[in-house]
């Protein structure tokens, strides 16, 4: 079927194409009968906007662009799911790209959101990235750029991040006051900002409670289950072994508490296990797992509101706004050794 145009639209109306464009556009000069009439006959008609020429026109395509590290994780998905309600609700569409935690299709995404000349891009930094100039590319062509979750305050650029450092604290100190006593961390690679944050807050938790930090109980991973099987391995062979295990994130908790059922270790009577994302595999295991809520729908929808603002000219690209949310404790059974249960903040 032949595509309709706003000169069909026009021809039917005996109006000009202009006139029509305007009154699809809610343009103020249009009177109100018109623009009802054009929108009524380009519905009946089956009129499909053209997008791209419309942008062409309006130096504008309403389309948000966001580079996820992974889609496997359900963290993404879900800070995602927030970006996408407020993103429809102010007319805006949302391209992903996933740079595979990889530096190499990280740049490849943000040239491809540079190319489909995207209004803004929102990024989470993948975890093996080290060189940044690809975001400064973004910025140079005029395009706002955003981060989330995984940022990076020397590039002047703004960000909504939770605290890493205060869930970190949080996380070792639920584990400090179940009665665990030599707590061990599986961290992500620590050139990564957020991770170091972790690590910081794993620290001060132990130092506030007087137990002397110790290097052979920190365990550098890849944010992977094969790196909390392999933290576990290398701390079950130290005379000493951790009775608790801090990991960075909820997929590390998991193959932490997948390698110590092997070892028939009683999760959390012998060691407790504690999580960071409040992944949505993390109350179905056993034991369910403990772990920080980043508040993710709402880490969305922040992320959006920065880059939108920014985008209608509301904050200034050098204003440089941080939105950091607050993380949550979720108490579950890895890391609970009575009998009480319960959920705090």
């Amino acid at each position: 079927m032949k595509r309709i145009t706003l000169t069909d639209i026009a021809n039917k109306l005996k109006l000009t194409p202009a006139t029509v464009s305007r009154a699809l556009s809610n343009h103020p000069e249009i009177s109100a009968k018109t623009k009802k009439l054009v929108k009524e006959t380009a519905e009946a008609l089956d009129y499909k906007r053209n997008n791209i020429a419309s942008s062409l026109r309006s130096g504008k395509s309403h389309v948000i662009g966001v580079l996820i590290p992974t889609a496997e994780h359900t963290f993404f998905g879900s800070v995602i799911h927030g970006i996408a309600n407020l993103a429809n609700r102010n007319g805006y569409d949302v391209l992903i790209y996933q740079s595979n935690e990889t530096e190499e299709f990280e740049i490849k995404g943000i040239d491809a959101f540079i190319s489909a000349r995207v209004d803004g891009i929102l990024v989470s930094i993948a975890k093996h990235t080290r060189d940044f100039s690809h975001f400064k590319k973004a910025q140079q062509e005029n395009i706002p750029i955003a981060f989330f979750d995984r940022n990076n305050d020397d590039l002047g650029i703004p960000s909504v991040v939770i605290d890493d450092y205060l869930g970190a604290f949080k996380a070792t100190e639920s584990l400090l006051e179940q009665g665990y006593t030599r707590i061990a961390h599986i961290s992500g690679p620590l050139h990564s900002k957020i991770f170091k944050e972790r690590l910081r807050g794993y620290a001060a938790a132990l130092e506030v409670h007087n137990i002397s930090f110790d290097s052979s109980l920190v365990y550098e991973g890849d944010v992977s289950i094969e790196a909390g099987q392999q933290g576990i391995e290398s701390f079950m062979k130290l005379d000493n072994p951790p009775d608790a295990i801090f990991a960075v994130e909820d997929i590390t908790a998991l193959g932490a508490i997948k390698e110590l059922k092997k070892r028939n270790i009683p999760v959390p009577e012998e060691v407790g296990v504690f999580g960071f994302c409040n992944d949505m595999f993390g109350e179905h295991i056993s034991p369910s797992l403990s772990t920080i809520d980043q508040q993710t729908i709402k880490m969305g929808e922040e992320a959006f509101n920065l880059i939108f603002n920014i985008i209608s000219g509301e904050n200034s690209i050098t204003s440089t706004p941080k939105v950091i949310l607050e993380p949550i404790v979720v108490i579950r059974d890895s890391s609970v050794r009575n009998a009480l249960k319960t959920k705090i903040s």
